[in-house]
C-alpha cells in the first residue's frame, strides 16, 4: 500500500485529474481522504483564479482595434490620506499573462503577494511607469486635479506609447484615446497591475517617511486618518509631508 507521504507528494505535483487518483476515493484511510479534499480545493481555487484572470484580460482586449494594439492601465494610490504623495502607475501588459494568476485590485491582496506581483509586473510588462505627486502639488491643485495630472504624467512616462489608455474612474487628457473605467481595478487586468505598482510604490515611500518622522507612525497607517495618526497630529502638529488643505491638518496648521 502506498504511503500517505508518497500520495501527498504525488498530489502536490499534479495540476489536473489523473487516472490513478480514482483509487484514492476508495482508500479507507482518513488522511488520504483529507489529502484528496485539499488537492481538489487547490485545483478549484487555481481554476477560479485562472477564470478571473481570463475575464479581466478579455475586458482589456475589447478596447483593441487590432491584434497589435497596446492597452495601458492606470491607477492611483493615496487620494484619501492626510499625509504623503499620491502615486500613480501606468502598465502595458504582455499578450501572454499566464504568469499573473492571482493579479487583482491591490486592496484585495496582502502585502507579501503585492510585493511579489509588483516585481513580476516590472519584469514582464511591455512598459511601466510610476509618477509621484507630492503633497505640495496636492495642496496647490486640489486632490482631483493633482491625481489627474499625475495619471497623465504616468501615461506619458511609458517607454512605448499605448494605443488606448484605461484609467480607473478618471477622464484624462492625452494624445491617445482614453477611457474612464468605473471600478476599473476590479474589471481590467492592466488597471489591476497599475494598482499594484501604485500601492507598493506608495507604501515604500511611506516607510521612508516613517523613518524620517517616526513620531507619526506612517509605516502603520500610510498617512490615513487613523486614531493613532490623529493623536500624533494633535501632539506634534503637522510635518512637511502633511497635506495642509486637508482637515484636520488645515485647522491644526492655522493654530496660533
Amino acid at each position: 500500500m502506498e504511503t500517505t507521504a508518497s500520495i501527498k507528494e504525488r498530489l502536490l505535483q499534479s495540476e489536473s485529474y489523473e487516472p490513478w487518483m480514482k483509487e484514492l476515493k476508495s482508500d479507507s484511510r482518513k488522511s488520504v481522504q483529507q489529502l484528496l479534499v485539499s488537492w481538489q480545493r487547490r485545483i478549484d481555487k487555481k481554476h477560479a483564479l485562472l477564470k478571473h484572470l481570463e475575464e479581466k484580460q478579455a475586458f482589456d482586449q475589447q478596447f483593441k482595434e487590432t491584434a497589435d494594439s497596446l492597452v495601458a492601465g492606470i491607477d492611483e494610490a493615496g487620494r484619501g490620506p492626510l499625509a504623503g504623495p499620491v502615486v500613480t502607475a501606468a502598465v502595458i501588459l504582455p499578450e501572454d499573462c499566464s504568469a499573473f494568476i492571482g493579479l487583482d485590485d491591490s486592496k484585495k491582496i496582502g502585502k507579501a503577494k503585492r510585493n511579489e506581483l509588483a516585481q513580476l509586473i516590472k519584469e514582464q510588462a511591455i512598459s511601466w511607469s510610476v509618477h509621484i505627486q507630492p503633497p505640495e502639488a496636492i495642496d496647490r491643485l486640489n486632490i482631483y486635479q493633482a491625481t489627474k495630472q499625475s495619471m497623465e504624467a504616468a501615461a506619458n512616462g511609458l517607454d512605448i506609447a499605448p494605443s488606448v489608455v484605461l484609467a480607473d474612474a478618471m477622464s484624462l487628457s492625452l494624445q491617445m484615446p482614453s477611457e474612464a473605467i468605473i471600478k476599473g481595478d476590479a474589471k481590467s487586468l492592466c488597471i489591476a497591475a497599475a494598482s499594484i505598482l501604485a500601492k507598493t510604490g506608495r507604501d515604500d515611500l511611506m516607510d521612508e517617511y516613517a523613518a524620517a518622522y517616526p513620531q507619526y507612525g506612517f509605516s502603520k497607517h500610510a498617512g490615513y486618518g487613523t486614531k493613532d495618526h490623529l493623536a500624533a497630529l494633535d501632539a506634534h502638529g503637522p510635518c512637511p509631508i502633511h497635506r495642509k488643505t486637508f482637515e484636520p491638518v488645515k485647522s491644526m496648521a492655522e493654530r496660533p
